[in-house]
């Protein structure tokens, strides 16, 4: 087995965590391609990079000719067909399965035959996205978890038709970026997930059925437990809206009644206290 060797990637989607994996690409030494759907959402992503390598700076974690070099090695368009000469393009794009499926069919005629295609969705099935191109075994998940500079795991998920190639070159990938990837097949929720979501679900539905406080709950699953985080905490970081879609795409294929999200936790997302990302959610933000 020949494992293709990355030199370029592509990043499409450079919201929060596009913006991450792009962070990590150029660190990593890769000459980086990232694409927004305009100019200005490019250089809000750019300016965002720009702040985290600054601050690596500032700690003495990197050089400022290492800053310069790894910006300088990002490039930003609103094109697709930037990314010809990728080998590797990693999607994060809204997940939305129709838009995921969309992206792929039109980013297939433009990559070269040898390029891996990667989607960065948490919930939706890898197999599924796969199916919108007529090279199936070049698309693998590469799973990373928010924030993308600073969690360690990346899942490199296994599609029903992926090759062995593509998925070893992911994970070689999630090895150079600095991350301690796991492989694993397509199946809902691949690892973390599929635990996490039905655990953390059950913590929040605690919240009513014990009348214990966000606060108490935290302390409970951190003091009692050994979590490093609390529950709360955890969603809120997270965000309320990202755990109740996670949670609803879940209990739509495996309707396993764990999986499908507290009446709480929707109503929040429905009154828009998503958590740290607008300031309130279980706790108040600065």
């Amino acid at each position: 087995m020949t494992v293709p060797e990355i030199r370029r990637v592509g990043v499409v989607g450079l919201g929060a965590m596009g913006a991450g994996i792009a962070q990590l690409a150029i660190e990593a030494g890769y000459a980086t391609v990232g694409r927004e759907v305009s100019d200005e959402l490019g250089e809000k992503a750019y300016e965002r990079i720009a702040h985290f390598l600054q601050r690596k700076v500032d700690k003495e974690r990197m050089s400022e000719a290492e800053c310069e070099a790894a910006l300088a090695s990002l490039s930003l368009t609103t094109e697709l067909s930037a990314f010809a000469d990728c080998d590797l393009v990693i999607e994060a794009v809204v997940e939305d399965l129709d838009a995921k499926l969309e992206l792929f069919g039109a980013l297939e005629p433009i990559v070269h035959r040898d390029a891996i295609l990667a989607t960065n969705t948490s919930a939706l099935s890898v197999t599924e996205i796969a199916s919108a191109v007529s090279t199936p075994e070049r698309v693998v998940g590469m799973h990373f978890f928010n924030p993308a500079p600073l969690m360690p795991l990346v899942e490199i998920v296994r599609a029903e038709l992926s090759s062995e190639e593509a998925v070893e070159a992911a994970f070689t990938v999630g090895e150079r970026l600095g991350k301690r990837p796991i492989r694993c097949h397509d199946t809902p929720g691949f690892v973390v997930n599929r635990v996490l979501i039905p655990l953390l679900n059950d913590c929040l539905r605690v919240l009513d059925e014990a009348r214990v406080s966000p606060e108490d709950l935290d302390t409970a699953m951190t003091a009692g437990a050994g979590w490093p985080m609390g529950p709360c905490t955890l969603v809120d970081l997270v965000g309320i809206d990202v755990h109740v879609h996670a949670s609803e795409a879940l209990y739509e294929k495996l309707r396993e009644p764990r999986m499908a999200p507290p009446p709480r936790i929707v109503a929040m997302r429905n009154a828009g206290l998503l958590g740290r990302k607008t300031g309130r959610g279980f706790y108040a933000y600065d």
